[in-house]
Protein backbone atom coordinates (compact mmCIF):
# COMPACT_ATOMS: atom_id res chain seq x y z
CA UNK A 1 0.00 0.00 0.00
CA UNK A 2 1.54 3.21 -1.16
CA UNK A 3 0.07 6.49 0.75
CA UNK A 4 0.62 10.17 -0.10
CA UNK A 5 2.54 12.41 2.79
CA UNK A 6 0.35 15.43 3.76
CA UNK A 7 2.33 16.23 6.60
CA UNK A 8 6.11 17.01 5.07
CA UNK A 9 7.29 17.36 1.93
CA UNK A 10 10.44 16.04 1.28
CA UNK A 11 12.94 16.27 -1.31
CA UNK A 12 15.55 13.38 -0.64
CA UNK A 13 18.31 12.96 1.37
CA UNK A 14 19.63 16.38 2.26
CA UNK A 15 22.89 14.05 3.69
CA UNK A 16 24.09 11.14 5.60
CA UNK A 17 26.71 11.75 7.82
CA UNK A 18 29.22 8.86 8.67
CA UNK A 19 32.56 8.90 10.80
CA UNK A 20 35.75 9.11 9.28
CA UNK A 21 38.86 7.93 10.57
CA UNK A 22 41.08 9.82 8.59
CA UNK A 23 39.85 12.40 6.26
CA UNK A 24 42.62 13.10 4.18
CA UNK A 25 42.25 9.54 3.50
CA UNK A 26 38.65 9.92 3.41
CA UNK A 27 38.80 12.97 1.02
CA UNK A 28 41.00 10.95 -1.23
CA UNK A 29 38.54 7.49 -2.12
CA UNK A 30 35.53 10.31 -2.26
CA UNK A 31 36.85 12.33 -4.58
CA UNK A 32 39.43 10.63 -6.97
CA UNK A 33 37.69 6.81 -6.81
CA UNK A 34 34.07 7.67 -6.87
CA UNK A 35 34.33 11.01 -8.32
CA UNK A 36 32.79 12.58 -5.96
CA UNK A 37 33.37 16.96 -5.79
CA UNK A 38 33.93 17.85 -2.11
CA UNK A 39 31.23 20.93 -1.84
CA UNK A 40 31.61 22.11 1.79
CA UNK A 41 34.28 21.64 5.11
CA UNK A 42 33.95 22.90 8.46
CA UNK A 43 36.09 22.79 11.49
CA UNK A 44 34.30 21.86 14.78
CA UNK A 45 34.65 22.85 18.15
CA UNK A 46 36.83 20.12 19.97
CA UNK A 47 39.67 19.91 17.15
CA UNK A 48 37.03 17.72 14.76
CA UNK A 49 36.00 18.46 11.14
CA UNK A 50 33.09 17.56 8.75
CA UNK A 51 33.18 17.42 5.40
CA UNK A 52 30.79 17.02 2.58
CA UNK A 53 30.61 15.49 -0.86
CA UNK A 54 27.99 15.72 -3.55
CA UNK A 55 26.77 12.31 -4.45
CA UNK A 56 23.89 13.54 -7.04
CA UNK A 57 20.50 15.09 -7.39
CA UNK A 58 21.92 17.42 -4.53
CA UNK A 59 22.36 14.64 -1.89
CA UNK A 60 25.02 14.57 0.01
CA UNK A 61 27.67 12.36 1.95
CA UNK A 62 29.09 13.80 5.04
CA UNK A 63 31.81 12.95 7.31
CA UNK A 64 32.48 13.85 11.04
CA UNK A 65 36.48 13.10 12.02
CA UNK A 66 36.25 13.56 15.77
CA UNK A 67 39.86 12.83 16.81
CA UNK A 68 38.67 10.78 19.57
CA UNK A 69 36.32 8.29 17.72
CA UNK A 70 36.40 4.69 18.77
CA UNK A 71 37.67 2.04 16.65
CA UNK A 72 35.28 0.60 14.28
CA UNK A 73 33.11 -2.17 15.18
CA UNK A 74 31.83 -4.18 12.21
CA UNK A 75 28.93 -6.46 12.69
CA UNK A 76 28.11 -4.09 15.36
CA UNK A 77 28.12 -0.67 14.40
CA UNK A 78 28.52 -1.86 10.79
CA UNK A 79 27.54 -4.56 8.20
CA UNK A 80 30.21 -7.31 9.29
CA UNK A 81 29.95 -8.80 5.30
CA UNK A 82 29.43 -7.99 2.15
CA UNK A 83 26.08 -9.91 0.64
CA UNK A 84 26.89 -12.95 -0.05
CA UNK A 85 29.96 -13.60 1.96
CA UNK A 86 28.42 -13.93 5.44
CA UNK A 87 26.32 -12.61 7.76
CA UNK A 88 25.20 -8.91 7.06
CA UNK A 89 23.37 -8.20 10.27
CA UNK A 90 24.65 -5.20 12.71
CA UNK A 91 23.02 -3.52 15.65
CA UNK A 92 19.80 -1.81 15.56
CA UNK A 93 20.17 2.11 15.18
CA UNK A 94 23.35 1.28 13.05
CA UNK A 95 23.70 2.44 9.57
CA UNK A 96 24.05 -1.11 7.95
CA UNK A 97 25.43 0.55 4.39
CA UNK A 98 24.79 3.40 1.97
CA UNK A 99 23.37 2.43 -1.33
CA UNK A 100 24.23 4.58 -4.44
CA UNK A 101 21.84 5.06 -7.23
CA UNK A 102 23.65 4.86 -10.81
CA UNK A 103 22.22 4.61 -14.33
CA UNK A 104 21.10 1.44 -14.90
CA UNK A 105 22.68 1.35 -18.46
CA UNK A 106 26.30 1.73 -17.16
CA UNK A 107 26.04 -0.10 -14.37
CA UNK A 108 27.96 -3.13 -15.38
CA UNK A 109 30.34 -0.05 -16.89
CA UNK A 110 30.40 1.13 -13.65
CA UNK A 111 31.54 -1.87 -11.94
CA UNK A 112 34.49 -2.60 -14.16
CA UNK A 113 35.48 1.40 -13.38
CA UNK A 114 35.78 0.29 -9.48
CA UNK A 115 37.61 -2.61 -10.68
CA UNK A 116 40.31 -0.92 -12.84
CA UNK A 117 40.76 1.90 -10.05
CA UNK A 118 41.94 -1.26 -7.83
CA UNK A 119 38.25 -1.77 -5.35
CA UNK A 120 37.76 -5.08 -4.62
CA UNK A 121 33.86 -5.72 -5.16
CA UNK A 122 31.69 -8.18 -4.36
CA UNK A 123 29.76 -10.22 -7.24
CA UNK A 124 26.77 -8.59 -8.93
CA UNK A 125 23.34 -8.99 -7.04
CA UNK A 126 20.14 -9.06 -9.00
CA UNK A 127 17.87 -8.72 -6.34
CA UNK A 128 14.33 -10.59 -7.12
CA UNK A 129 11.18 -12.35 -5.33
CA UNK A 130 12.34 -15.66 -5.50
CA UNK A 131 13.01 -17.45 -2.41
CA UNK A 132 16.40 -16.35 -1.90
CA UNK A 133 15.76 -13.09 -3.04
CA UNK A 134 18.71 -13.05 -5.75
CA UNK A 135 19.13 -14.50 -8.99
CA UNK A 136 22.59 -15.43 -10.69
CA UNK A 137 20.50 -13.93 -13.95
CA UNK A 138 19.02 -11.08 -14.87
CA UNK A 139 15.65 -11.54 -15.88
CA UNK A 140 12.40 -9.69 -15.75
CA UNK A 141 11.56 -10.17 -12.32
CA UNK A 142 14.79 -8.28 -11.14
CA UNK A 143 14.29 -4.85 -9.32
CA UNK A 144 17.46 -3.67 -8.41
CA UNK A 145 21.21 -4.87 -9.76
CA UNK A 146 23.80 -4.28 -6.55
CA UNK A 147 27.68 -4.76 -6.40
CA UNK A 148 28.83 -3.66 -2.50
CA UNK A 149 32.24 -2.48 -1.99
CA UNK A 150 33.86 -0.78 0.81
CA UNK A 151 35.44 2.46 1.84
CA UNK A 152 39.02 2.81 3.45
CA UNK A 153 37.04 3.20 6.56
CA UNK A 154 35.42 -0.41 6.06
CA UNK A 155 31.93 1.53 5.47
CA UNK A 156 29.92 -0.94 3.29
CA UNK A 157 28.92 1.10 -0.02
CA UNK A 158 26.17 -0.40 -2.56
CA UNK A 159 25.89 0.78 -6.61
CA UNK A 160 22.58 -0.02 -6.84
CA UNK A 161 19.87 0.81 -10.03
CA UNK A 162 16.31 0.30 -9.71
CA UNK A 163 14.95 -1.98 -13.33
CA UNK A 164 11.50 -1.47 -13.17
CA UNK A 165 9.19 0.47 -11.05
CA UNK A 166 7.13 -0.98 -8.21
CA UNK A 167 3.67 -1.09 -7.40
CA UNK A 168 1.02 -2.04 -4.74
CA UNK A 169 2.36 -5.51 -5.25
CA UNK A 170 5.78 -4.84 -4.59
CA UNK A 171 4.56 -3.89 -0.60
CA UNK A 172 2.54 -6.44 0.86
CA UNK A 173 4.57 -8.27 3.83
CA UNK A 174 3.18 -7.27 7.48
CA UNK A 175 6.77 -5.80 9.53
CA UNK A 176 8.34 -7.87 12.36
CA UNK A 177 7.49 -6.83 15.50
CA UNK A 178 10.79 -7.18 18.04
CA UNK A 179 9.61 -10.50 19.16
CA UNK A 180 9.89 -11.84 15.28
CA UNK A 181 6.02 -11.70 14.61
CA UNK A 182 4.01 -10.56 11.93
CA UNK A 183 0.53 -9.17 12.46
CA UNK A 184 -1.29 -8.55 8.86
CA UNK A 185 -2.94 -4.87 9.04
CA UNK A 186 -6.71 -4.67 9.20
CA UNK A 187 -7.69 -3.61 5.68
Amino acid sequence: MTTTNTDFQFGGINHLALVSSDMERTVDFYTNVLGMPLIKTLEIPGGGQHFFFDCGNGDSIAFFWFPDAPEAAPGISSAGNVPGAGSIASAHGSMNHVALDVPVDRFDEYVEKLEAKGVEVSPVINHDDSETTVSATLHDGVFVRSVYFRDPDGILLEFACWTRTFGPEDAQHAPARADGTRVEPVA
